[in-house]
């Protein structure tokens, strides 16, 4: 992490930042569901499940799909440096407007956050790639040191965003989000000379400068009507204009997606001009698409329906102390930062004795051991029915299931499309990996909206059909896994 280890300075600057953003994008993310569903008179907003777990899965959802604009306004318009920097301004905002107690603000904050992490997360990524423009090795390592900053802000974000949340008030769980972005952007100010050039230019429409400040123009008028038609959306539902039904968006919004990624791909087999292994490889592509969707539907349970089960269902009491049910939300970085060196250092070694796993059998070796995951639940949810409530070890262990199940899926995804994509449209087919995650995160809210508290009984059905479903369509990767690899043209390692 210094130049005497081999890394810019900059991605000290970069580790820090991504920290801390990601400690109040996991703070707060750790209490939403809770306060959503927490009574009024505790509180909270006292919706019900469905509608709490719904708000959840849209704003999960958008913050992937928010992605792909965040990233065409830094490559056409900012710079990565400085679409970093305001989307942390209104990720800020956006926290600190959560922290008024207002039914109003609480969803004008989610807007803001929305739109701050689209611009933020994924270009200060790109200006990590930046730091390294000879890749190899070096670069990959980088990106690793990166990712242990994201896993540590995700571990430190609940513990103090859901203290304050479940023990003091929501709001105040919120507002301890908004500062630690503060922090990260006070770091980020004061060592971004680090950066050097990386990101700091957007990229250029022509090499003629007239064409491109007139193109870069167009670009900004373009932008500026986005904002103030989201602004307008905003202020017509918080007037009362235009009423938001989640369950109905959530719902619709999963069939738009689907026809969109399922269109997208066919109109690219059929009038892409492709030959006959790129369409082959356009079908592998869509066979992922669909794992990775069904794989988050189920991880993204973690923050709604796994969520409350800690509340209600689970024994806290530690020492006469009890646990908040949010800090149980801090196991999987945990594990990830434990884990994921092993990982790094397994894939190695099965590498160099020709035994590493090709990415559709990574892909199912993920889905099975999510579902797995939910097996566990469906014995935990089992025991609950018969009365009580359970250890938060049967939490725990679905958690470390999830957490190898993530770390055999999600690391090999985008390298699977840059490897899989034509390279005409290989930033196009990075944006169906994130469509995926949003697609997954929808199903995700939905899914946890049928956890009815009222009908208890029902859990462990509903958690065994995770299980059948996930681990189901894992083990179909497994017996289809010749057939994927003839399709892939030996391009799924």
């Amino acid at each position: 992490m210094s130049p005497a280890a081999g890394h810019p300075r900059g991605l000290y600057t970069l580790f820090f930042t991504e920290l801390w953003e990601r400690f109040s994008y996991y703070g707060m993310r750790a209490i939403l569901v809770l306060f959503m569903a927490a009574q009024v008179e505790n509180g909270g907003l006292g919706l019900d499940d469905a509608t709490a777990t719904a708000i959840y899965g849209l704003y999960t959802a958008a913050v992937y799909l928010f992605a792909l604009p965040g990233g065409w306004a830094a490559d056409q318009l900012f710079g990565a440096q400085r679409a970093v920097w305001y989307g942390g301004i209104v990720i800020a905002a956006g926290h600190f407007t959560m922290a008024v107690p207002t039914t109003t603000t609480f969803y004008v904050g989610l807007v803001l956050i929305v739109l701050g992490t689209g611009l933020l997360k994924p270009n200060i990524s790109a200006i990590v790639g930046d730091l390294y423009p000879e890749g190899g090795a070096r670069r990959d390592a980088g990106f690793s040191i990166f990712y242990m900053g994201i896993n540590i802000g995700a571990f430190l974000g609940p513990l103090v965003c859901g203290f304050l949340g479940e023990r003091v008030d929501w709001h105040w769980g919120f507002g301890a989000a908004g500062v630690g972005m503060v922090f990260g952007l006070i770091q980020y100010r004061l060592a971004e000379r680090h950066l050097g050039g990386a990101g700091a230019l957007p990229s250029p429409y022509s090499p003629d400068p007239v064409v491109d400040a007139a193109r870069r123009r167009r670009g900004f008028a373009l932008f500026w009507a986005g904002v103030a038609l989201i602004a307008l959306a905003v202020l017509a539902g918080a007037a009362g204009w235009i009423r938001f039904d989640p369950l109905q968006i959530a719902r619709g919004g999963t069939v738009v997606i689907v026809l969109v990624a399922a269109s997208f791909l066919l109109g690219l087999v059929l009038f892409g001009g492709l030959d006959g292994m790129e369409k082959r490889r356009i079908g592998v592509i869509s066979i992922l698409f669909v794992g990775a969707a069904m794989f988050w539907s189920g991880f993204e349970q973690a923050g709604s329906s796994l969520n409350l089960f800690a509340e209600r269902y689970t024994d806290r009491e530690l020492f006469g102390f009890l646990v908040p049910a949010s800090w149980l939300q801090s196991i999987n970085p945990l594990f990830i930062i434990t884990l994921a060196p092993f990982f790094a250092w397994l894939w190695v070694w099965l590498a160099r004795r020709n035994l590493d796993p090709s990415i559709p059998a990574k892909f199912a070796l993920g889905l099975i051991q999510l579902g797995l995951g939910f097996g566990v639940m469906a014995i935990a949810a089992g025991f609950v029915v018969e009365g009580g409530s359970v250890l938060p070890t049967w939490l725990v262990l679905t958690y470390l299931l999830h957490t190898t199940g993530e770390l055999c899926l999600s690391p090999v995804g985008l390298s699977a499309i840059t490897k899989l994509s034509p390279k005409r449209y290989v930033g196009q087919l990075m944006g169906i990996w994130f469509i995926a995650a949003a697609l997954g995160n929808l199903v995700a809210g939905l899914l946890a909206g049928r956890f009815d508290p009222q009908a208890v009984e029902q859990m462990p059905g509903l958690f065994t059909q995770i299980l059948l479903s996930t681990a189901g369509l894992g083990v179909l990767l497994l017996l289809f896994l010749k057939p994927i690899r003839r399709l892939a043209g030996g391009s799924d390692r």
